[in-house]
């Protein structure tokens, strides 16, 4: 599939402050494209770099096989919905939705038709005389995409648009959008600070971190199987649990001492040499840490903290030898627990990540059919 839009080794100060330093992506030709990362880590520097309302210090911008860094926003025919609604509060929504087609000095003839189908495509077509005032948060975000969309390209740009709506209206809108690029059939990227959102709506994620693209790829790999600290530190809820290890060689294997305990790791295939021994970052996810069974030899003892209950399930957090490790718990599982419990757990070895701590790249993994 073509690649319609490149940046390579894009970087952006302002001032003296770095915001962006050698970020690399490639988007697809109907890609639905998330950019994940936490507040203020630049993802709004991204998008305007994109549509051309700031210009890289260096690197370039490729759109559509064209480098367009010096280019105006008006050439690149992208289609953008801001996070911020902007809607003019004394013209109708027909007009709000119509206004990026008004400066382009389209007739009403031809504005007409495409508004409406628009308004359509997000179920607003009964709104489109009434006033933004008039208009609930989540139909004015609606107004707004379709304002967005009405621009009629293939590649859309999104600038967390669903920031600061209610959860169920974010779900009910994510699934719009999915369906929305289906049907235009275009590229769409997407920025967000929200993980669950992210790994909802995307076919392909980049995650945004520390100035700069760490990772990309579909969300199951990259949530699974994450080759980047920064990766697992930052996508899931809760947050994953980090600890501090050394690697060394155990006779003809490779072995990563915590804490808490000893394990040997499968290398990743392209780490050929390490410094022996050599101090790493273990990552593992909360909802890898279980309660042991009844029998289990090889387990952890730890006290309750703190317990939040979610209903279905409960966030645990424990400490272990004066460290804190956070678990995620079925609710109907192996009981109730409350603060100041004591109780025993177990972690697959296999659920362990390894990575370098200067680079954060991944070193490797627990060895499978080795319990803690």
């Amino acid at each position: 599939m073509e690649t319609v839009v490149e940046f390579k080794d894009v970087s952006k100060k302002y001032s003296n402050l770095s915001v962006l330093e050698h970020a690399e992506l490639s988007v697809k030709q109907d890609d639905l494209m998330v950019i994940y990362g936490l507040p203020s880590s630049g993802k709004t520097v991204l998008t305007r770099l994109l549509m051309g309302l700031e210009e890289p210090d260096a690197g370039d911008i490729i759109v559509r096989g064209e480098n367009v860094r010096h280019m105006p926003p008006k050439v690149r025919n992208i289609g953008y919905v801001p996070q911020d609604f902007a809607l003019i509060p004394h013209k109708t929504i027909f007009e709000n939705i119509a206004y990026p087609l008004r400066l382009m000095r389209k007739s009403t003839l031809k504005i007409k038709p495409v508004v409406q189908r628009a308004a359509s495509m997000l179920n607003i077509e009964e709104l489109l005389d009434k006033l933004p005032t008039q208009l609930s948060g989540g139909q004015k975000q609606r107004v707004a995409v379709a304002r967005g969309i009405v621009k009629e390209t293939d590649i859309y740009l999104f600038d967390d648009p669903l920031a600061g709506l209610d959860f169920k209206l974010r779900e009910k809108l994510i699934d719009d959008l999915k369906r929305l690029q289906e049907d235009l059939a275009a590229c769409f990227i997407y920025a967000t600070s929200d993980p669950i959102e992210s790994l909802t709506l995307a076919e392909r994620m980049a995650i945004l971190h520390d100035k700069t693209i760490c990772e990309t790829g579909d969300p199951q790999s990259i949530y699974f199987n994450p080759h980047h600290l920064s990766t697992i530190d930052i996508l899931g809820f809760p947050r994953a649990n980090l600890i501090d290890g050394r690697i060394f060689q155990k006779e003809s294997e490779v072995w990563c001492r915590t804490i808490f305990l000893e394990f040997p790791i499968v290398m990743d295939a392209e780490v050929s040499v390490f410094e022996n021994p050599m101090d790493v970052t273990v990552a593992v996810r909360p909802e890898s840490i279980q309660k042991a069974l009844a029998g289990d030899e090889n387990c952890l003892t730890a006290d309750i903290y703190l317990r939040e209950d979610l209903g279905a399930e409960e966030i645990i957090y424990l400490n272990i030898q004066n460290s804190n490790l956070t678990m995620v718990n079925p609710s109907s599982q192996n009981g109730h627990n409350d603060v100041g419990d004591q109780i025993n757990i177990r972690i697959d070895a296999a659920s362990f990540f390894v990575f370098e701590k200067d680079t954060g790249n991944r070193i490797g993994k627990g060895m499978n059919n080795c319990n803690a």
